[in-house]
């Protein structure tokens, strides 16, 4: 498809109206002798002879010079392919959603945002970039600067992981007195206070609405049924048919993160929701941390697992000793058997059992409690406990024809069993009705099998019907339940074991025991259900969906978290209180996503998919030297002369001509050298290597660097490094190079499985990589920089060993220089290397021998290319601090330079010296 185009100056094109004019007068009236277009070539050529020249130009050789010319005014005509709007003259805002809705495609945003600033530089226009993520502070005015200070600071922009607040924005904006320029990057996705948003902006200047061409997606709670984990994934809007997947997340035996378990689904086409179902083994199942989409993360496409997806901690106690010859009299063995697939079982005294904090407590057929166990048993429940009682001959003797409500039954119980089906019964053995849809049975299928024989009966109390979860088909109840504080009480009216039903002998007496395990311990829907508690957030997602440790250490009640939405002051993430943990999502499990609504009049919508703006006159001026080029060669064929031996001067001119044509028709391009010249050239030579990025900028500085610490080693040490060259870890032998530096971009992806294995290689056979995110270490190591989260994109997957901050007395301190830090343009950060595994102090020894290998990988984020980088000239290219001290700090960042390729070529042999002494004892001898 082609693009747009538009002319810096159209004046320029009346020029190519006097071609045609021009043409018909070369062809049209004979040229006097030795007079030809071109006459500066000519006379470079040494073409004087009129004699050797036609009388006449051929028509092909003038259409060749018509063409050059023709070339050369559409250049200084300045074309430009698909060129951006021109803007107003207002200031402009840059107005971001802000939210997790802008993560999937995070580096576009930004580079439309750039790009935006970059024109209002251009034309001197005042900017400011706003998150509606941030809540707005009244009273306050937009914060216009120089759109040249935005553009510096776009790198530290990011996603949060929380949707925008269009609603108090609307209303800041609509205070606002002045008038300005809106580009409005949105997410997509509709709040219901768009329309209100863009009416406020509108009102102040022309609003230009940027949206994606597809909103992000976003995940719901996972729940358990039927023993498997179930989530619903949503999109906004309805579209075509689009499959989706999503995997689970979660450590190892060896506290590796690793994939559990995946699972895919299929938007249906005018669906806005699709169903996902994992279905994992019990012990899987409870390690997953998190499920996250299989591309498009955000903070909505990721959901965390808490207490709810866990593994059950049950405690089992018996009203009667089992007889273990007999276990299908025990009544404790059809609960073992239901228990065990999905519970861990405890069985132990009652005070053993609560000091192990169990989630849930199962007494079968046990009658009267001491007075000390009521007084733990209470507030046991009472602080989020649930306890299950089952029905038995102790429990309807000591239960029956009480007057008050004992606390730990959930009803009052009559005096005396029913009996149903046996020779002094009334009637035949009932089955069971079907569940009740609001209860925590629903859903169950009831088999046409399972019928009672007995059970213990309710008195009719008023409250009676609203503590029933599950009856017979007489409506006398089998199952019912009270809360009681944060916890719940459940009583089954018949026994554990099959001597009054076959209930224990069915799938359903498994299901019922797991529906009820999986409700204990997770977050109440009602602030009720946490009243009381305090929560301390242990991890939080950041807006691209990531964990990373809070930046909030204040507790946060129970009764606010439990009707909280993600914000800045509860952010989405994993909250603890004592030994529980709850996790608060982006989306609830009845949540939505809606499109943006219709945008009032005035706005102007587009996508994201622009076409980015192209230059063409510098291609133009290439296309007319290569033309005059063939020119040359051309005059030389029609005189005759181009077998000829050519006038020194023309030789020289031509060859510069041409030299020049080809070097600006390849865009000024270097030539690689082959691979296998290069192979050659750093299997020859030793060659410090830096890891090509793909950002022209970087990778200028990143050679440079490497250039003046090449120098540096040569100037100072045995060492004579050879010109660093640039690798491609997706193509590149890299056991060629001893050392890479690595530096880190925010759009470097992570490294294929082939470059992951290569470089895992490469760091196990000595290799060192310096991985540097010139950040300064603004994030403290969590990764909360966007070059920190590429870092951890690229790590990942790398066979990297356990780190930590470089000691004092490590063997980098010491291998060439004396250093007590590693500063580059930067300076104060920690830089990180491989953890000691052994450490040996010997006496008299300043400092220890901590390990015999080299550490395969160092990581810190000082910039220290940009503080050894030199000009061809020699001088720095950046500065660095100011005055001496900043030479000083750029000497020792020099310094480090030299150590650690000192370090990475020498190993450890500075630590040898704890050996001196019994070297020289033994030389002694």
């Amino acid at each position: 498809m082609i693009g747009s185009l538009a002319f810096a100056s159209p004046w320029l094109l009346l020029g190519l109206l006097a071609l045609p004019v021009l043409w018909w007068l070369l062809r049209a009236v004979p040229p006097a002798p030795g007079r030809r277009l071109f006459p500066g070539v000519r006379l470079l050529l040494g073409l004087t002879d009129p004699e050797r020249m036609p009388e006449r130009t051929p028509w092909w050789l003038l259409l060749l010079r018509m063409s050059a010319l023709a070339a050369a005014i559409l250049a200084f005509a300045g074309p430009v392919l698909n060129p951006r709007p021109e803007g107003s003259r207002l200031p402009l805002l840059v107005l971001l959603d802000g939210g997790w809705g802008d993560a999937p495609d995070w580096p576009r945003r930004m580079q439309r945002a750039a790009e935006a600033l970059d024109d209002a530089g251009r034309a001197a226009r005042p900017a400011s970039l706003l998150s509606m993520a941030v809540t707005p502070v009244p009273g306050t005015g937009v914060d216009w600067r120089s759109a040249a200070e935005w553009s510096e600071r776009l790198a530290g922009v990011g996603p949060r992981a929380w949707g925008p607040d269009r609603e108090a924005w609307a209303a800041w904006f609509a205070g606002q007195g002045e008038g300005f320029e809106t580009l409005w990057l949105s997410d997509g996705i509709g709040t219901g206070a768009e329309a209100a948003l863009a009416r406020a902006l509108v009102a102040r200047g022309p609003v230009t609405l940027v949206a994606p061409p597809a909103a992000a997606l976003a995940l719901t709670p996972a729940r358990l049924e039927a023993g498997e984990m179930r989530l619903t994934a949503l999109r906004a809007g309805i579209a075509a048919e689009r499959p989706v997947g999503v995997v689970a997340l979660g450590a190892d035996p060896n506290g590796v993160e690793r994939v559990l378990g995946a699972a895919t689904g299929t938007f249906a086409a005018g669906e806005a929701t699709a169903g996902l179902a994992l279905d994992m083994p019990v012990e899987l199942r409870n390690r997953v941390e998190r499920l996250q989409l299989s591309d498009g993360r955000s903070a909505a496409g990721v959901v965390l697992a808490d207490d709810t997806l866990r593994r059950r901690k049950v405690g089992l106690l018996s009203g009667r000793a089992g007889d273990e010859a007999q276990e299908l009299t025990d009544p404790m063995h059809y609960l073992r058997k239901a228990l065990e697939p999905f519970a861990e079982v405890i069985e132990a005294p009652l005070g053993e059992m609560l000091n192990a904090a169990p989630d849930v407590l199962v007494l079968a057929d046990v009658g009267t409690l001491a007075e000390a166990e009521r007084q733990a048993l209470v507030p046991w429940v009472e602080k989020g406990g649930l306890l299950v009682r089952f029905a038995g001959p102790r429990l309807a003797q000591s239960g029956a024809g009480q007057l008050e409500e004992d606390p730990l039954l959930p009803v009052r119980l009559r005096a005396g069993g029913r009996s149903i089906g046996g020779a002094m019964s009334w009637g035949a053995p009932r089955r069971l009705k079907p569940f009740p849809e609001d209860g925590p049975f629903a859903g169950l299928p009831v088999p046409a099998d399972v019928d009672i024989s007995s059970q213990v009966m309710a008195q009719p109390d008023p409250d009676l019907p609203e503590r029933v979860l599950a009856t017979l088909e007489d409506g006398t109840p089998l199952v019912t339940g009270k809360p009681l504080g944060d916890g719940r009480i459940v009583l089954f009216h018949v026994t554990a074991s099959a001597d009054w039903s076959s209930l224990p002998l069915s799938g359903l007496f498994v299901q019922m025991l797991e529906r009820l395990a999986q409700s204990a311990g997770g977050l109440a829907e009602d602030a009720d259900g946490l009243a009381g508690t305090v929560w301390t957030p242990l991890q939080v997602l950041s807006g691209f969906g990531e964990l990373e440790p809070p930046s909030l250490v204040a507790g946060v009640p129970g009764e606010a978290l439990a009707a909280a939405r993600p914000s800045p002051a509860t952010p989405p993430g994993v909250y603890a209180s004592g030994e529980r943990r709850v996790a608060l999502n982006v989306m609830r499990t009845d949540d939505r996503l809606a499109p943006l609504g219709p945008m009032p009049e005035g706005v102007v919508v587009q996508t994201l998919e622009q076409p980015s703006e192209v230059r063409l006159g510098p291609w133009l001026i290439a296309l007319a030297l290569l033309l005059m080029a063939l020119d040359v060669l051309a005059t030389l064929a029609v005189t005759g002369r181009l077998g000829a031996r050519l006038r020194p001067g023309a030789a020289t001119a031509a060859g510069l001509l041409l030299v020049a044509a080809l070097a600006l028709g390849a865009g000024g391009a270097a030539a690689q050298p082959a691979d296998d010249a290069a192979a050659l050239y750093a299997a020859n030579q030793t060659v410090l290597a830096y890891v090509a990025t793909g950002n022209p900028r970087v990778d200028t500085v990143s050679r440079a660097g490497l250039t003046g610490l090449s120098r540096a080693l040569f100037d100072r040490t045995a060492i004579e490094p050879a010109d660093p060259v640039a690798v491609d870890v997706e193509a590149d032998d890299l056991s060629l190079y001893p050392f890479l530096y690595w530096p880190v971009t925010e759009s470097q992806a992570a490294p294929s499985e082939a470059a992951v294995a290569r470089l895992n290689d490469f760091l196990r056979f000595g290799g060192m990589i310096l991985f540097d995110t010139h950040d300064a270490d603004l994030g403290g190591g969590s990764g909360t920089t966007p070059n920190g989260r590429a870092l951890q994109r690229i790590a990942m997957r790398l066979d990297i060993p356990p780190l930590e901050p470089v000691p004092d007395d490590h063997v980098l301190t010491r291998t060439f220089y004396l250093l007590q830090d590693f500063p580059g343009r930067w300076s104060g950060a920690p830089v990180w290397a491989e953890a000691a595994t052994t450490v040996e102090e010997v006496e008299g020894m300043p400092f220890r021998n901590l390990n015999d290998g080299v550490t395969p990988v160092v990581i810190g984020g000082n910039d220290w290319a940009a503080a050894w980088a030199v000009q061809d000239s020699g001088a720095p290219m950046f500065p660095v601090g100011r005055g001496i001290a900043g030479e000083r700090q750029r000497e020792m960042a020099l310094r480090f330079g030299i150590n650690l390729v000192m370090y990475v070529m020498t190993g450890n042999y500075k630590s040898d010296q704890v050996h001196v002494p019994a070297l020289l004892d033994r030389l002694g001898q």
